[in-house]
């Protein structure tokens, strides 16, 4: 992506990373999948492992809650062997989804998706923790996925929350007239 995190309407470009977090039981990790142009979350999963199921749980969330065109979509990510798997990278072909990965080593070829990682740690996990079990640790991550996507007010698109500004959206393509 050459780091131009930029798109021009939902389901253009999708950006995927995870993050880890303490609890009592051990480390969860957390995935998100981030659209671009809104920067609403479009999937995301709690788990106790690192394995590529674990990533793919939240790619099949954001397919099934989106239903993008097939070959309109790119989706980034570092590269982490879960995103770099067979399973995954084959579930991204039957989608018809252009795989993009950084460089490695390198966050700011991922940026938008550690900014993600970044408020999620800030807003959620260091506010409310010590986290005394994943299940505590998903239901309120769930709520937080809500209040992020519904509620929080994001200055690079407008200071609207990401549901919003993807309606916005939405209503100015209803305005435009389809030429017979």
């Amino acid at each position: 992506m050459k780091r131009q995190f930029t798109a021009e309407h939902p389901n253009q470009l999708w950006v995927a990373d995870f993050t880890f977090v303490s609890t009592w039981q051990g480390f969860a990790y957390v995935a998100f999948i981030v659209d671009v142009y809104s920067r609403f979350i479009v999937g995301w999963r709690v788990s106790r492992h690192m394995r590529t199921e674990f990533v793919l749980d939240a790619l099949e969330q954001a397919l099934h809650a989106r239903r993008p065109k097939p070959h309109r979509l790119v989706h980034h990510s570092d590269r982490g062997s879960q995103y770099l798997s067979i399973r995954y990278s084959e579930r991204l072909g039957e989608a018809g989804i252009e795989p993009s990965v950084g460089n490695t080593g390198d966050s700011y070829d991922n940026a938008l998706a550690e900014t993600i990682n970044g408020l999620y740690k800030t807003e959620l996990i260091h506010k409310r923790g010590p986290w005394k079990s994943v299940e505590s640790l998903e239901w309120e991550t769930l709520k937080w996925v809500t209040w992020f996507n519904h509620q929080r007010l994001l200055e690079p698109i407008g200071n609207r929350p990401p549901a919003e500004f993807e309606a916005l959206y939405e209503q100015s393509q209803a305005a435009i007239p389809v030429a017979a």
